[in-house]
């Protein structure tokens, strides 16, 4: 499908002052179709502007440029805003400094396409492994700080699916004469309708009678957290968190469900974002 193929093309930066140069990179990258090509600079100044503007996941940097090097524009870089780079030069004696300022790699002119396609999919194996840490970190924040508890107690918690003996592992839901028990682990989130409480879990919806203070104090809140004036999350159940253009976040379930996060709870995370 276009859109999963566009979605994991690597948006990339081609700096060089010679234009014989770019225009030879940018054939050789057409020809791969690993990436796309944002934009061209000509020299240091235009890099860091563009990268400030577009936020590339990947840069090609010329290092041997009029004014501003390669490295130099790597030094300018603000920590938070620092693409992948890949080095390209024409000597190999730049090798050793390329290394020693993180490049993920480096390319010796004129570039082979076997070279660069090799450099990309270093490139791209590296924007995966810190994305998926970029995720889990993100989510882990969130929770730290909604449940005021440490990192590791959190990362423990969620790995174990266990809660404080003090926390029923069951919760008994009434309906007419019988009782059902619910594994409280199996509970992906909970919310109230007027005077009833709707307890989601596994694709199915219970109805219980009480109130979401009372339903709070029987669900561990290192695990359930309220989220909204009416909403209770599973937080080992939240597997993405967008933020949205008006301030509001959406947390996304493990199980597809999209919930919101009100205002009033987002403030205890925001410094997160």
């Amino acid at each position: 499908m276009k859109h999963d193929n566009s979605a994991q093309m690597m948006r990339v930066l081609v700096v060089d002052d010679e234009a014989l140069a770019r225009k030879g990179l940018m054939l050789r990258l057409q020809e791969l179709g690993k990436t796309e090509v944002l934009r061209e600079c000509q020299n240091g100044r235009e890099a860091l502007e563009a990268i400030a503007e577009l936020a590339p996941d990947l840069v090609f940097l010329d290092i041997q440029m009029p004014g501003m090097s390669g490295f130099d524009v790597v030094e300018r870089l603000q920590q938070d805003n620092m693409p992948l780079v890949i080095f390209v030069t024409a000597y190999d004696a730049y090798a050793v400094n390329a290394f020693e300022v993180h490049a993920v790699d480096y390319l010796l002119k004129p570039i082979e396409l076997d070279r660069l396609s090799l450099a990309l999919d270093k490139a791209s194996e590296r924007i995966s492994s810190e994305r998926d840490n970029n995720d889990k970190q993100r989510l882990l924040d969130i929770v730290i700080g909604l449940t005021g508890k440490t990192e590791q107690a959190v990362i423990e918690l969620i790995s174990s699916g266990e809660s404080p003996a003090r926390y029923g592992e069951k919760l008994a839901i009434k309906d007419g004469a019988s009782t059902t028990f619910v594994p409280v682990k199996d509970i992906d989130w909970i919310d109230a309708a007027g005077d009833y409480m709707c307890v989601h879990v596994k694709g199915a919806t219970l109805i219980m009678r009480t109130t979401m203070k009372e339903l709070e104090e029987q669900l561990d809140p290192l695990v359930f957290q309220r989220v909204h004036r009416s909403t209770i999350v599973n937080l080992a159940r939240v597997e993405k968190v967008s933020s949205h253009i008006n301030g509001e976040f959406h947390l996304t379930l493990s199980c597809g469900t999209s919930l919101k996060m009100s205002r009033s709870y987002k403030d205890k995370v925001k410094h997160f974002f």
